[in-house]
């Protein structure tokens, strides 16, 4: 977006620094124009809106109250960082948003000087902004460490282990609540609950009117009374307010202040600059300030495509779309639990994104939001599933990786039927290296008594879904983000037979073992081969990567040459997995192997296409691995 004629003061920012020279109007106009460039440049890129809209001026205030080059500003997940994203690497540079080889979405070190940890996943701002304090004392070194944290994301428990270390040690620090009263979706729990409590009900408010009236009334000792009655309130007042949780971590409160506010804000953070222990200073802002569309529906915006900014609908493609991996689990979940009454839905604060929501509205009483606490999801799941019900754990598989020891030792240890249905399994697009879900098969195939399935579609979707019910023990389900093949939906999904997997093309010089989203474009690649060249190639639709179909012994024997193909890491993965199994059953041989995956680094972001281009697992990929095997 083009701002015109010299009035506008982003186009004369060129480094965080000179922030700190502006004047109060002037910030505020800033801010204006800020939040133009953000729904100008989100619209045409997609990323976080509503967050970042609503940290505009608390970023401001942060940058003309701290060098960001010789202080360490820490924000929480980098959903609310848009704004400092802007004034510290500039307008063009942020017009590139979570475009291929541009700026990434998240906070990122090797990206920019000012930004000193990476954020992907929430809940880690408190204890690297602690990290950094020690090290900083331990250098003698004088810097101040600020950590910016969402209210969602406090519902984490590591936020709170970072808390009680940091106020145990009394140490230099401040912690920012950014209090939205949302995550993603709507936060849920008693926490929440807490932080947005206060004493402004309209039948308080009027009591306390009427209280004063009286009181003011009393003859002689009128006065009196009311002095004690204020403060009094005022004690009271510390029962309700979230300060109080605080000040038991040892952090000296401060707040709930207005977090649009620019000049309070700048005032109370120079006053912070001139103290010292544990700080938390408590703001109120509004999730998607000052766009109206985003300010209505704050979860609609918090993570979006393109659109159009006048009116914030989503702009439309021009081909129709098959139903997502996303909506077809959540509604094949839900059809499965109008028969199955022990079947219960469990989500990490995102309903919409897992498709969820319609689960939510056909069986609230066995729906449940745990926040973003992973880990006590899986928990609280075994504790479910011990009593006989079956829990579906829904959760992105990058996410899943933060309760991999719950997975370990409260289901898979004691061998009860949770489902984790994996959402965004594989590279997932824009959201770059901190969301791609690549590495659920190597994390999850070596734990004892875990089933681990993908489907080649939709419809293999829903069967795998029903499969789950019928299994005595954990199951995993992993599935891409976005669409699948337009594959026809299954109007009553039947359990597949367990272990097997299907041909789905026949051929005799080299077999192509995929799984998941990989096998149409080996399919493509093998028809395309056999086109060219007239060589042979089959194609077998694996689906269980734990416990492997045992025809695959069949397979290795039969075939001179096997690729083995697959989006995930390949360390540990779906192809490690074949080669253990032929090679315990001495079935390698003269075959040759090669494996196609993720390789041994973290993705960049981009559009899948672009990436599955860049590692090599789209048709043309696929094909040209093949070429390769058959050369040898």
């Amino acid at each position: 977006m083009k701002h015109e004629g010299s009035s506008s003061i982003l186009e004369r920012i060129s480094a965080p620094q000179q922030v700190q020279s502006l004047s109060h109007s002037e910030m505020e106009q800033l801010a204006s124009e800020l939040r133009r460039e953000i729904i100008s440049t989100v619209s045409s890129t997609g990323g976080h809106l509503a967050p970042s809209l609503g940290t505009v001026e608390l970023t401001l205030a942060l940058l003309h109250t701290y060098d960001p080059g010789h202080n360490r500003i820490l924000w929480d997940v980098g959903h609310q960082s848009y704004a400092y994203k802007i004034l510290t690497r500039g307008v063009e540079r942020f017009r590139s948003l979570r475009q291929f080889t541009g700026i990434s979405g998240f906070p990122r070190p090797s990206e920019s000087p000012y930004d000193h940890f990476v954020a992907g996943h929430s809940g880690n701002s408190i204890s690297s902004a602690l990290g950094m304090a020690v090290a900083r004392d331990l250098s003698r070194e004088e810097e101040h460490v600020l950590s910016v944290i969402g209210d969602g994301s406090m519902t984490a428990g590591m936020a709170y282990e970072g808390l009680n270390q940091a106020g145990g040690q009394e140490r230099n620090m401040v912690v920012i609540l950014n209090d939205n009263e949302m995550s993603i979706s709507q936060n849920v729990g008693a926490l929440s609950s807490f932080l947005s409590r206060n004493l402004s009900h309209h039948r308080f408010l009027r009591f306390r009117k009427d209280l004063k009236n009286w009181l003011q009334n009393v003859p002689v000792i009128g006065g009196d009374l009311l002095n004690y009655a204020k403060r009094s309130e005022e004690s009271l007042k510390g029962c309700f307010s979230p300060g109080v949780l605080f000040e038991a971590f040892k952090f000296n409160y401060l707040g709930p202040i207005d977090g649009h506010d620019v000049r309070q804000l700048t005032r109370v953070l120079e006053q912070i600059r001139q103290m010292s222990g544990p700080i938390l200073l408590h703001t109120m802002t509004t999730k998607g300030k000052g766009y109206e569309p985003a300010e209505c529906a704050p979860s609609q915006f918090h993570g979006v495509g393109c659109f159009e900014p006048s009116t914030g609908d989503a702009l439309k493609s021009h081909t129709q779309k098959p139903m997502s991996y996303s909506k077809v689990m959540g509604r094949t979940l839900s059809a499965l639990a109008d028969s199955e009454p022990r079947l219960v839905a469990i989500t990490a604060a995102m309903p919409e994104a897992t498709g969820l929501d319609d689960f939510q509205q056909r069986h609230p009483e066995r729906f449940f939001d745990v926040g973003i606490c992973e880990q006590h999801g899986v928990t609280f799941a075994a504790g479910l599933a011990s009593r006989g019900y079956r829990p579906a754990v829904c959760i992105y598989s990058t996410f899943l990786q933060r309760s991999y020891d719950q997975i370990v030792h409260d289901v898979c240890l004691q061998n009860l039927p949770v489902t984790f249905c994996m959402d965004r399994a594989g590279l997932v697009g824009a959201d770059g290296p901190t969301h791609h879900g690549a590495f659920d098969l190597s994390y999850l195939r070596h734990i004892p008594n875990m089933t681990l399935m993908a489907p080649k579609d939709e419809g293999e979707l829903q069967c795998m879904l029903a499969t789950c019910l019928t299994l005595h023990g954990p199951a995993a389900v992993r599935y891409p983000r976005g669409c699948g093949t337009g594959a026809q939906l299954v109007q009553s999904p039947a359990p597949l037979e367990a272990c097997t997997g299907e041909f789905l093309r026949d051929g005799s010089e080299v077999c192509i073992l995929a799984l998941g989203n990989t096998v149409q474009p080996s399919l493509e690649a093998a028809a395309d081969l056999e086109q060219e060249s007239d060589a042979s190639c089959a194609v077998y639709n694996t689906r269980f990567i734990k416990p492997l179909p045992e025809e695959i012994a069949d397979i290795g024997a039969r075939f001179p040459r096997l690729l083995l193909v697959e989006e995930n890491a390949l360390a540990g993965g779906f192809g490690s997995a074949v080669l253990e199994f032929l090679a315990d059953r001495d079935l390698l041989g003269e075959t040759t192997v090669r494996r196609l995956g993720l390789p041994d680094r973290f993705v960049e972001h981009g559009s899948p296409e672009e990436l599955l281009h860049q590692v090599g697992l789209d048709r043309e990929g696929v094909a040209r691995a093949l070429r390769g095997l058959l050369g040898e």
